[in-house]
């Protein structure tokens, strides 16, 4: 996730300090990973360096001075450019996964046993993203349908590579 981008998004709705940007990121986007205060105020002087937000204010109180940062016309060209543009799909050609199948079978260990505990991890986590989203709001159920449907992937994955198991052992052994 672009966090300058999201940043620049949430001030078009109208200019913000630093700690309104954060709570609004956490809010709509930071369940699982909440931005830090320094990662704000790092990609807001950088956003102000670059020319995309502007200073609109400056409040003094009982600590430092607070900021009020607004978009600038070049900011909100840069978002609207950032979402007309796609996102690269991942591929997932190097998995940590694929790499302890394989070094199992070259080391004449369990692999199907490495399969067997990433599938119960697998669906450890869709029974707690699935109870998470019944208890969400839509934007919660959404972001954990993308989640679930990721981890129903790789399970099917998982079902694929212990069917071949054998045939992949002779594939690397060789």
């Amino acid at each position: 996730m672009s966090i300058g981008h999201t940043l620049l998004g949430l001030l078009e709705s109208g200019p913000r300090h630093g700690y309104d940007l954060k709570r609004a990121f956490d809010e709509k986007f930071g369940h699982d990973r909440p931005l830090h205060y320094g990662q704000v105020y790092s990609t807001m002087s950088r956003l102000l360096k670059n020319g995309l937000v502007e200073v609109d204010g400056i409040e003094a109180g009982g600590g430092p001075e607070r900021k009020r940062y607004a978009i600038t016309d070049a900011g909100i060209t840069d978002v609207e450019q950032w979402l007309a543009t796609p996102e690269k799909p991942e591929p997932y050609l190097q998995s940590t996964l694929y790499t302890k199948v394989v070094l199992a079978l070259l080391t004449r260990r369990d692999a199907a046993e490495i399969l067997d505990t990433q599938r119960s991890e697998h669906l450890r986590s869709m029974r707690i993203l699935t109870d998470r989203k019944r208890k969400g709001d839509l934007a919660d159920q959404l972001i954990c349908d993308h989640a679930l449907f990721h981890l129903e992937a790789d399970l099917r994955w998982l079902e694929l590579t212990a069917a071949r198991l054998d045939k992949l052992r002779e594939a690397v052994t060789r």
